[in-house]
């Protein structure tokens, strides 16, 4: 693979990797150290691949392959909300549209809360529009585990913002101010 080509890959796959990693690792430092380890895999082993239209699954497989070997080799560490990520969500204008937009980074937010067994095929589905072929091949799963965990996890995302929208106050309590009921005059 020439300079240009990788250069090509590179371009082509580098955000939707990286928000992928992000949302598996949820620190900006380990995304994009799993996106840059993903690359040097590309570069030592990529040549193997015959058929150069499955990259994209492959980079992605490479990637979460990369974040359970660290996660398993590591302890906890500190999470960081998704807040950071830049989704690219469609703009128009109007009221609606903010709304709208507001809740799609309301729902990235507790998409982030979610267990990594469904926010994986979740990420994979909803943000990168990977096919359910796709993420089996990513997450190393029959691909009915994917549409069940994605079912099961759009589920408990619903639920979640269901429980956030009835937290919300139904009511507005009226305060009136007392008068003083001691004049002097």
């Amino acid at each position: 693979m020439s300079n240009s080509e990788f250069q090509d890959l590179v371009d082509q796959h580098y955000q939707a990797l990286y928000r992928f990693a992000y949302s598996l690792a949820k620190s900006p430092d380990r995304a994009a150290d799993l996106v840059q380890q993903t690359y040097c895999i590309w570069a030592q082993k990529g040549h193997q691949l015959k058929d150069k239209s499955k990259a994209k699954t492959w980079l992605f497989t490479t990637l979460y392959r990369e974040h359970l070997g660290h996660a398993r080799r590591q302890t906890r560490f500190p999470e960081t909300d998704l807040d950071d990520v830049d989704y690219q969500l469609s703009t128009d204008d109007g009221e609606r549209e903010t709304a709208r937009k507001m809740d799609g980074q309301r729902a990235v937010e507790l998409l982030s809360q979610l267990d990594e067994t469904f926010r994986a095929p979740l990420t994979l589905f909803y943000l990168q529009q990977h096919s359910y072929k796709e993420i089996a091949e990513i997450l190393d799963v029959p691909m009915g585990t994917v549409m069940s965990r994605i079912s099961r996890g759009k589920e408990q995302l619903r639920s979640k913002m269901r429980d956030e929208a009835n937290d919300v106050p139904t009511k507005i309590i009226s305060i009136q101010q007392q008068t003083n009921k001691h004049s002097h005059g």
